[in-house]
């Protein structure tokens, strides 16, 4: 068979677009690990006890009342910077977007330092039930089940789909609670990946935050447990919109 010399030339065309997606692995746009660059950790406030004197012979009803620092959640609250990049599996850069001013997307939390964003869903009571028994907060009112009540949040791409309606929380702003829905300015809800939870935090640029003084793009909390002599690590990851 005879080849003309356009053909010839279509099919040169075809064997450099083929030998171009062999050279360079396609990489997506899936969650990225995140460098923590500045820390500043507070330990809350402290408190005297109170004193009350009664007479001899008598029989004293008091009423008590107080504040304590949860012993089964800790929370990160911060600022998002960085870059978009079309790089190859050797961070070898084609092109990049520097100078990202304005941020959105997602910060994620998890004790798993190798997520496989490709098995991605919303947290499923099973996974939810098995983190608690391990940080030890099967009942109560503060466990996470109790915590991430709500049911409907902004909706989010996470590796490629959209999520709306996983476990959610809304966290406070100006020391404020705010509503468990999508309108929240501090959304935080969870995810799985296999057997590992994941705590995803929306990204608000620049907005008020839980204490009316300072402002954050993410604010989120994660749950650890009372009996650990050593806190655990959690894995910071961050999706740029």
């Amino acid at each position: 068979m005879r080849y003309t010399t356009g053909a010839r030339f279509a099919a040169g065309i075809l064997v450099l677009v083929l030998s171009i997606l062999l050279l360079f692995q396609l990489v997506l746009g899936n969650p990225t690990g995140a460098s923590i660059t500045y820390n500043a950790t507070d330990y809350g406030p402290t408190s005297s006890a109170t004193s009350f004197t009664s007479n001899r012979s008598t029989i004293a009803t008091l009423v008590l009342d107080a504040i304590q620092q949860d012993q089964y959640w800790k929370a990160y609250v911060g600022n998002v910077t960085g870059s978009l990049t079309l790089d190859d599996s050797s961070s070898n850069t084609i092109y990049d977007w520097t100078g990202i001013t304005n941020p959105t997307g997602e910060v994620y939390a998890s004790r798993n330092g190798s997520v496989d964003w490709n098995s991605i869903q919303c947290a499923q009571p099973a996974t939810i039930a098995t983190e608690q028994a391990v940080v030890n907060m099967t009942t109560g009112a503060d466990n996470i089940t109790n915590t991430f009540n709500g049911s409907s949040h902004t909706p989010t791409i996470v590796a490629g789909n959209s999520y709306n309606t996983c476990p959610m929380t809304a966290l406070f702003r100006n020391n404020v609670r705010q509503s468990q829905n999508p309108s929240a300015d501090w959304q935080e809800f969870l995810l799985e990946s296999g057997t590992s939870l994941i705590y995803t935090a929306i990204i608000n640029d620049n907005t008020q935050g839980f204490d009316g003084a300072r402002t954050f793009d993410f604010q989120m909390i994660v749950a650890e447990s009372d009996r650990n002599a050593n806190p655990y690590t959690y894995y910071f990851y961050v999706e740029l919109g």
